[in-house]
């Protein structure tokens, strides 16, 4: 991104939770295309009041989704218990629904190892991180934009709080 360009028109806190999200994403070392544009059009029409802005931000948000930070360096900002539990809950969902074709597992290597590290960054309770893993439902009972349809929603509720 240039420095001269201003920052999504989310809070910091927010862009942290987005960034840990997207961490997640590439945790494989691909961000789809397909997933990409889907969010990117999920979170313009929840975030932005109209068509100029919805480009504005789609084009200001894919820049953030792009850069692939370590989580090393973003949790340490997430502070509260809640944002915590949500970028864990979020985290959980990205790597459940990042199967490229029905002969890849669920969850790959690269995933699994990457969400460890998330648990163990996050520094939640067990109880708390098994109760989360427990509300999520299995991934082939969501739309196939389902996934995207949620974080967007969830994005939408922290920008209102």
């Amino acid at each position: 991104m240039a420095l001269q360009e201003l920052p999504p028109p989310i809070n910091p806190r927010q862009m942290d939770i987005l960034r840990a999200v997207a961490a997640m994403a590439w945790a494989d070392g691909k961000l789809e295309p397909d997933e990409i544009r889907m969010m990117l059009d999920e979170f313009a029409v929840l975030f932005a009041k109209n068509e100029t802005e919805r480009n504005s931000l789609k084009t200001r948000l894919r820049d953030y989704l792009g850069q692939n930070i370590p989580l090393e360096e973003v949790i340490p900002n997430i502070k509260s218990i809640e944002d915590r539990k949500l970028t864990l809950r979020l985290g959980y969902q990205v790597i459940q629904a990042s199967r490229r074709s029905p002969d890849e597992p669920m969850v790959n290597l690269d995933e699994a190892a990457a969400y460890q590290r998330l648990v163990r960054i996050l520094d939640l309770p067990q109880e708390v991180v098994a109760n989360i893993e427990a509300s999520i439902a299995p991934p082939e009972d969501f739309h196939p934009n389902g996934i995207i349809k949620a974080l967007a929603l969830r994005f939408h509720k922290l920008l209102n709080s």
